[in-house]
């Protein structure tokens, strides 16, 4: 269960569902762990923020310096290679680092999620905001470092890749404020323990109907400028994707504010059959 626009580890409990033909069949609910990732130690929190962040910009990175290497002569085959790469490894992370941090590992998700758990006094405070989203972007640097380094480049080095058009400004704000709207649409559902998959499906998807291939996030954005390859971007392109992503969370707040004005209080039960 999600409260405060929070994910929350899960686990699956089994619970009657009643009699059927004579006999209970076994049902399966999604209970929250009592535990919250907000009682956690902070430094902690930020430990895999960073480490979250750092893979995520490395597999970003990484896979798009692989596709280029793999398939030189083909772009369309190279953002395929790259698109897979991500979808997976995105939701990957999100399982390995969601019952710690949330798994937000993007500056933008952070801060609404502070908006939206102000009146409900839940969710991140001002002060962790500032300090997730610091270590989310020194992450996003250290895991584009590590790609070049991995694939024997330069390992300091800026991109020169200009990704400054009004048609990459509109495609930032539509990807994040989509982005947005699916992670606290499920936070607030109570189907928070589908957000791997879905978020990972999301920016896969996003990779190919969107201009800009889906940056969606300030960290991701920052980092990607230190690698001259494939996935980079201009450090001159940073602050207008950096206001295109601010803008689309803003936009996907309101649509999730809209569409879903209260927070789940009671877990969504599946069948187990």
């Amino acid at each position: 269960m999600v409260k405060g626009g929070r994910s929350t580890p899960f686990s699956l409990t089994p619970t009657s569902s009643g009699p059927s033909r004579g006999t209970e069949k076994p049902r399966l609910r999604v209970r929250a762990v009592a535990r919250r990732e907000a009682d956690l130690p902070l430094p902690r929190r930020l430990v895999s923020e960073f480490l979250g962040s750092s893979l995520l910009v490395s597999v970003v990175v990484g896979s798009g310096i692989a596709a280029a290497q793999l398939s030189p002569n083909d772009v369309g085959l190279q953002l395929l290679e790259n698109s897979i790469a991500t979808t997976l490894g995105l939701a990957v992370l999100v399982l390995l680092f969601g019952p710690v941090s949330g798994a937000h590992f993007n500056p933008v998700v952070s801060a609404v999620d502070w908006l939206l758990g102000r009146s409900a006094k839940a969710g991140l405070s001002l002060q962790e905001v500032l300090a997730y989203s610091i270590f989310q972007i020194i992450g996003g640097v250290c895991g584009a470092l590590l790609a070049n380094l991995m694939f024997d480049r330069q390992v300091l080095e800026l991109s020169t890749k200009n990704r400054l058009t009004g048609g990459h400004f509109v495609a930032e704000v539509v990807a994040t404020a989509g982005l947005i709207a699916l992670i606290f649409a499920l936070a607030r559902t109570g189907r928070a323990a589908q957000s791997a998959a879905a978020v990972g499906a999301y920016i896969g998807a996003a990779y190919w109907f969107t201009s800009s291939t889906s940056f969606a996030n300030p960290a991701v954005t920052v980092g990607r400028a230190f690698s001259d390859t494939f996935a980079g971007i201009a450090p001159s392109s940073i602050p207008a994707f950096v206001a295109a992503q601010a803008i689309g969370g803003l936009a996907g707040l309101a649509v999730v504010v809209v569409l879903y004005p209260l927070t789940a209080t009671t877990p969504i039960a599946q069948d187990g059959n």
